[in-house]
């Protein structure tokens, strides 16, 4: 589940409590990973896994405090906002354990770091389509970003009609003891694109029954409509910029 950054008055962060995973209930999920061994060994995976998570979550930090300066800088330029809304994920632990299994990985820590790329998730949500293109290319000019993966579905949408641009990338977290390379999935999408993804998500997998061939038929018509709007959009600000000059 993905969750919107909160700030006071001052700009300060207010930590969410769907954040917090109670400890007895990450305890949990964590001995059903790791279930075939001891109880020691359990335990030593789980701590061993709360601290990957830990540095996960400081790379989510890392790369949300990069929007947000290059937020800073180009509404202080440009006299707009560039960012609608900045949405974090960071994997559960069923869902890591699902997904290792499903791919015929081993569920081990190893195998998590290797194997898997989207345990840690940044959202950006942007005005228009024009933004998600200025972002991708001040987010990759940074020497310590290094792109993994580059996957365009704005330009090349999915069969469904998803729209969205995605990118696995690399980047440093900063330790007492060094530094540590920390992979995480970053998406860019208008408001148009997340509405109608958010929509489409809560239709398509309402009470998890398959949907008819006519509601995707639909679906993907919505999609259409959502991308005509982005492009309307498009057109008006641009008309507006020339009147301007």
């Amino acid at each position: 589940m993905w969750y919107t950054e909160q700030r006071d008055e001052k700009g300060g962060r207010i930590m969410d409590e769907r954040f917090s995973t109670k400890a007895q209930d990450l305890q949990e999920q964590l001995l059903s990973l790791f279930r075939e061994g001891s109880e020691e060994e359990a335990r030593a995976f789980m701590d061993h896994f709360n601290l990957l998570m830990t540095y996960y979550r400081c790379a989510m930090m890392e790369i949300e405090t990069k929007f947000r300066v290059l937020e800073e800088e180009f509404s202080l330029q440009h006299d707009r906002n560039p960012i609608s809304g900045i949405h974090t994920r960071l994997k559960s632990p069923q869902s890591i354990r699902e997904k290792l299994i499903r791919r015929g990985f081993p569920v081990t820590l190893d195998s998590v770091e290797e194997n898997l790329t989207d345990i840690a998730g940044v959202r950006v949500i942007c005005a228009f389509r024009e933004d998600v293109y200025y972002l991708e290319r001040a987010l990759l000019a940074q020497d310590d970003v290094t792109l993994i993966q580059r996957k365009d579905y704005i330009r090349s949408p999915k069969e469904n009609g998803y729209r969205s641009l995605h990118l696995i990338i690399s980047t440093p977290i900063f330790l007492s003891e060094g530094k540590r390379m920390m992979k995480v999935e970053v998406q860019f999408r208008t408001i148009a694109m997340d509405s109608w993804a958010s929509l489409e998500h809560q239709l398509r997998y309402k009470k998890g029954k398959e949907i008819s061939d006519g509601v995707a038929g639909e679906l993907r018509a919505c999609a259409e409509l959502s991308d005509d709007l982005d492009q309307r959009m498009d057109r008006l600000r641009q008309i507006l910029l020339d009147s301007e000059e």
